[in-house]
């Protein structure tokens, strides 16, 4: 059973006709996540980032997500094994809600939230089914050692000398929203995921250095401990293996963000690199980029999650207009909604989100791999180490 849909009528019996409507999106979710689901085997794991937007405290004014959305979030989560997902926020009441709709098999791992103006109040959380995913009970937030902090470039002004222009300051300091990462195993293979969501800023200037900054100090990390790490204790003495995905915030596949994030070995899986699985005016901030040494390991599969073409359409518009408010609450000019349609699209990013799930699929089942090599007449191993 995919979630556990036993609560839909008693969680939206408050409004006319949310039960059916909610049940036919459903069937339209499901029906478009079929090929997706019907990858799932013992061998595979299907692993997926989400961005959802503000998830969900409502303090950007939008309203808090109807009961029904929960469903559509649950049901898109189910379709893959383990889910890491960005800005959830810090009361969890939300987050324990979906945590029910998917039901007992699935459990979840979830950071403190993040102070400070630039964390949001945010949390990372990795969801996972327990039928396919464990969990080696090794997590922690990633902190940088001096020498390595990410550089900021920040504008500060004298105090009680309002008159006087601002300074510009540079400072080091640790990952805005601190990256958080976690031991997994699922069949065979053993890897260590870190779900990060990276400074944004702005899209030029000192704020974009930061970005990218964040991005090359986490690449190096990783990279630092895995070339530097003991061989692990398994048969192959192999380092751990790492997968780096969430919302780094990435440009263009032409940006200098997406060549920090390429950089010193780490490779975006080629199933889902550049324009493979986007299509026209989708960005590129999600990614997902590995360092692997396991050679058995292979991506055979991945794509991108339309989140629109079955709940909350544009031919919706008219029946969810009661919750949209009335007017924009965005608080700069530039950005506020020119149009109802506009208004109303705006909106539905705070049911769902302006993120779509990417994901990829990895081979998991090593066992012919083991067995070949314990059948080699010479016991010399069939897999370099």
């Amino acid at each position: 059973m995919s979630n556990n849909y036993a609560g839909l009528r008693r969680d939206l019996a408050g409004e006319n006709g949310a039960a059916e409507r909610c049940a036919e999106r459903l069937l339209a979710i499901r029906k478009r996540l079929a090929p997706v689901r019907a990858r799932k085997s013992d061998g595979l794991l299907l692993l997926a980032t989400w961005n959802i937007r503000d998830f969900d405290s409502n303090k950007f004014g939008w309203g808090p997500r109807l009961p029904e959305t929960f469903y559509y979030l649950a049901e898109v989560i189910a379709s893959f094994d383990l889910v890491a997902i960005q800005e959830v926020n810090e009361d969890l009441g939300p987050f324990r809600k979906l945590m029910r709709i998917l039901g007992r098999e699935w459990d979840y791992i979830v950071t403190d939230a993040t102070e400070g103006p630039g964390g949001n109040g945010e949390r990372m959380a990795f969801v996972y089914n327990t039928e396919k995913v464990w969990f080696r009970k090794v997590a922690g937030e990633i902190v940088l050692p001096e020498g390595q902090l990410v550089v900021a470039r920040k504008k500060v002004r004298a105090k009680d000398q309002p008159d006087i222009p601002p300074t510009t300051v540079e400072t080091r300091q640790q990952f805005a929203r601190s990256p958080f990462l976690v031991a997994f195993q699922s069949g065979w293979f053993r890897f260590s995921l870190c779900t990060v969501h990276i400074y944004y800023g702005d899209d030029s200037g000192d704020k974009l250095r930061q970005r990218i900054d964040e991005i090359r100090k986490l690449i190096g990390f990783f990279a630092k401990r895995q070339d530097n790490a003991t061989p692990d204790a398994d048969h192959l003495g192999a380092p751990e293996n790492y997968i780096l995905l969430g919302d780094f915030n990435v440009v263009s596949p032409e940006h200098e963000t997406m060549a920090a994030l390429q950089d010193k070995g780490f490779q975006v899986p080629a199933e889902i690199d550049g324009q493979k699985v986007r299509h026209k005016g989708d960005h590129f901030y999600d990614q997902i980029a590995v360092r692997v040494k396991d050679r058995r390991f292979k991506v055979t599969g991945g794509g991108l999650v339309p989140l629109f073409d079955d709940v909350f359409r544009d031919e919706d518009m008219a029946v969810y207009a009661p919750h949209v408010p009335a007017e924009d609450p965005e608080k700069k000019l530039k950005f506020k909604a020119k149009t109802p349609g506009d208004h109303y699209k705006k909106w539905r990013t705070w049911q769902m989100s302006d993120h779509a799930p990417l994901w990829i699929e990895i081979r998991t089942d090593f066992a012919d791999d083991y067995l070949r090599e314990i059948a080699r007449p010479s016991g010399r191993p069939a897999i370099d180490r």
